[in-house]
């Protein structure tokens, strides 16, 4: 796959559309890693496979909210435009590194040099240092007390989406956010609100290097302090739907023992974001063969007991809809290390996006992937990492 193939626009004739009643796309936070999502999103879009619904938590906010706003035939091109803003290279000056590099170290060298240009500088358009840092000004206003000001990326947001497209009912969006007095996890949803961009910059106020956002006088941190995955909000929704769920980690909760301080420090990440989506996933085909099972018993009792209040109760949670749960995990690097969710370099960023393309499109050659499951519990996982061949 060349650079052209995987920065392609639109896909070209019509695809047929899978039969499922809606496509979920699930967009889990981690930093500079989200460019491994607009990858993921690009090759959906040439497939013809543009949701219904998109769910994010902090970067996945930002990644669902240009989706959400903008028309199918330019979000892969915002997607971009976001990435390549937030990953110019700092003062202008190119990166001193090109081509393929071999060397381990070398590459990691590389990498952390990225990482340390974000924390002194922070990214183009996306957040600055805060001058002079919250250490001196320990009793400022809730929304200052951050190393860095994101007030760039409220005019970002501005300028490549359209709030108006994204609060038109054409697709549902759902962003994650923490309450910080009660602790609770909240959800801002287009299906019963208005969402600007302080709702999508309330996902990602990860702490203490982002402020709070306060909306209608009331704080709020990134999503993930809480839970880093949307999954459990689409498989819980009703009505309950016939769903293909694409489902984009970007932390593995499955990972090599630490043989370092470094790999300690990445591994805790790791399983910290990873949010047991596969555990969730577990317990959701355990709970849709109940359901499943109910309904059947249902189908087949006597009317005498059917109109009882307990089968009313068992009615309400019965259910025959089929699930495809599509999961996709990044898996890092050694040598990008602790430091990944904030190297926001361009040659990462475009290694990050050119993965993301290539597991989806590798994800999509299965034909298991987009066809109605026929198991008895209805539900038909898969990642692409437990294929053979991969």
């Amino acid at each position: 796959m060349d650079s052209k193939t995987a920065m392609g626009s639109e896909p070209h004739g019509s695809p047929v559309r899978p039969d499922f009643e809606r496509i979920a796309l699930l967009l889990q936070g981690g930093g500079a890693l989200g460019s491994y999502q607009g990858g993921v999103y690009q090759a959906l879009s040439e497939a013809g496979l543009h949701p219904h619904w998109v769910a994010g938590i902090s970067i996945g906010a930002i990644n669902s909210a240009l989706i959400a706003g903008n028309p199918p035939e330019r979000r892969v091109e915002r997607l971009r435009q976001f990435w390549e803003t937030v990953t110019e290279p700092p003062f202008g000056f190119p990166l001193m590194f090109s081509g393929d590099i071999q060397n381990n170290l070398v590459h990691q060298f590389i990498n952390q040099g990225g990482a340390l240009n974000a924390l002194l500088w922070g990214a183009p358009s996306f957040f600055k240092p805060r001058i002079p840092p919250p250490i001196f000004t320990p009793l400022s206003s809730p929304g200052k007390l951050s190393f860095y000001d994101v007030s760039p990326l409220k005019t970002l947001l501005g300028q490549l989406v359209d709030f108006d497209r994204l609060n038109s009912g054409e697709m549902r969006l759902t962003v994650g956010a923490t309450h910080i007095k009660s602790g609770n996890y909240v959800t801002f949803d287009t299906a019963d609100r208005k969402i600007c961009a302080d709702h999508i910059i309330a996902s990602g106020s990860l702490p203490p290097g982002f402020p709070s956002a306060e909306i209608d006088g009331e704080h709020y941190w990134d999503g993930g302090v809480v839970s880093n995955t949307p999954l459990q909000w689409v498989l819980d929704a009703a009505p309950r739907q016939d769903t293909l769920a694409f489902q984009i980690d970007l932390w593995s909760a499955r990972g090599k023992l630490p043989r370092d301080m470094v790999e300690v420090d990445t591994r805790l990440k790791d399983i910290r974001y990873s949010s047991r989506t596969r555990l969730a996933t577990d317990q959701f085909r355990k709970t849709q063969a109940l359901r499943r099972a109910t309904a059947k018993l249902l189908s087949e009792m006597r009317e005498e007991l059917r109109i009882t209040p307990e089968a009313a109760l068992l009615a309400a949670e019965a259910d025959e809809k089929v699930y495809n749960i599509i999961q996709m995990i990044y898996r890092s690097r050694s040598y990008e290390g602790a430091s990944k969710d904030y190297e926001f370099s361009r040659r990462t960023m475009e290694e990050h996006w050119k993965s993301g393309y290539g597991d989806m499109t590798r994800t999509l050659s299965y034909p298991e992937v987009l066809q109605r499951p026929t198991s008895p519990d209805g539900v038909f996982t898969f990642d692409l990492k437990n294929q053979p061949g991969e």
